[in-house]
């Protein structure tokens, strides 16, 4: 097969988003599962379908536009803001999507009356991650504009914490959140079915016995069902696959060479190069990867080999005294930067592997 390849057990993806729709289902959340850091693959967004998930989240238009071409029927969430510019698109292919400014919002709502559709929202309360969210004493002014809108129909609220200041999920800000449902419901007189509570980040909080789940009954799972681990700490996940995904790469290059470079220096292609230590000389493999490809501290390589760095094609791999083939597949693990790079990059396609043994 051609390299590089990301190879991915779709038996081990239904696994992890099963077990986590399962756990989740006894707290009464459902789990919205997000595609976008598998550039929105069909195949994936049908095994998550089929494993329980009641939807798809997705934050690029163009992901979701290929999924509908796919025949994907199953709600799909835009969660990223819409940009004023995709508008239309949004309303065509997406049945909600998170929102936080008021003039989006009147957007969709006469994108939608134009094209005789209704259009979903959730908007977005910022509870201390601050990243998207309006602030929660201003919530019910904008909850109320939004309701008057024709074409749009307001689901409910949402939250997304730990991506930007890694500000954890927990009673305090979860109470918050469903507290705000609460005193809207009241106050506008109207029903709001979706608290979307967060991303994998929360199921620590979610999952927990102790936790008053409140209002909340959707989180949005990405990195828990593609990589069996939480965001939080990065640990895995109790009875989830961690090897879901594996990135195949080929050496294009296998030299006895001295660990350290001679000459003046000054920056690399990539900034200033990291420090290495003097080894003498080791076996210094090439595999036709790059930075194009993944993000190169996001990679773990077989046994027996080291990173040492990439630039834009290369990775630059330390193999100590071991003889390499050229030609070699070299197989890598991955977290999620780097899977995200590897799925979204024109020059590694996605392998489908057979089921096997776990």
């Amino acid at each position: 097969m051609s390299t590089p390849r990301l190879e991915v057990r779709l038996d081990r993806i239904a696994h992890n988003a099963s077990t986590l729709v399962d756990r989740l289902a006894t707290r009464g959340i459902g789990v919205t599962a997000v595609t976008k850091a598998t550039l929105g693959s069909p195949m994936i967004a049908h095994t998550l379908l089929a494993a329980g998930a009641v939807g798809l989240g997705e934050s690029r238009i163009e992901n979701i536009e290929r999924l509908r071409a796919a025949g994907v029927t199953a709600p799909i969430t835009l969660i990223r803001s819409p940009s004023l510019s995709q508008v239309g698109r949004v309303v065509a292919v997406a049945d909600t999507s998170l929102n936080t400014e008021l003039d989006v919002l009147a957007a969709l709502s006469a994108a939608a009356q134009a094209t005789g559709r209704r259009h979903g929202v959730i908007l977005m309360v910022e509870l201390g991650d601050l990243r998207e969210g309006i602030l929660p004493d201003d919530v019910a002014d904008v909850a109320r504009r939004a309701a008057a809108l024709e074409g749009i129909e307001l689901q409910g609220l949402g939250a997304n914490l730990a991506c930007q200041h890694g500000t954890v999920p927990d009673a305090v800000n979860m109470a918050a959140l469903s507290g705000l449902v609460r005193t809207l419901e009241d106050d506008l007189q109207i029903s709001l079915p979706v608290v979307s509570g967060g991303n994998s980040a929360n199921l620590g909080w979610a999952t927990d016995p102790s936790s008053d789940v409140g209002r909340v009954n959707d989180l949005r799972l990405g990195e828990s069902i593609l990589l069996g681990r939480e965001p939080l700490h990065r640990q895995p996940l109790d009875g989830l696959h961690l090897d879901a995904f594996t990135l195949v790469g080929e050496v294009i290059e296998a030299k006895t060479k001295p660990s350290i470079g001679w000459g003046s220096t000054a920056q690399g292609a990539f900034g200033v190069p990291r420090h290495q230590l003097d080894r003498g000389a080791t076996t210094r493999v090439l595999v036709a990867l790059g930075r194009q490809d993944i993000d190169p501290d996001g990679v773990t390589p077989p046994p027996g080999f080291e990173v040492l760095g990439a630039s834009s094609d290369h990775l630059v791999l330390d193999a100590g005294d071991r003889t390499v083939a050229i030609g070699t597949e070299l197989r890598f693990g991955l977290d999620y930067a780097a899977l995200l790079r590897a799925a979204t990059s024109p020059f590694v396609p996605l392998s489908a592997q057979r089921s096997m043994d776990a």
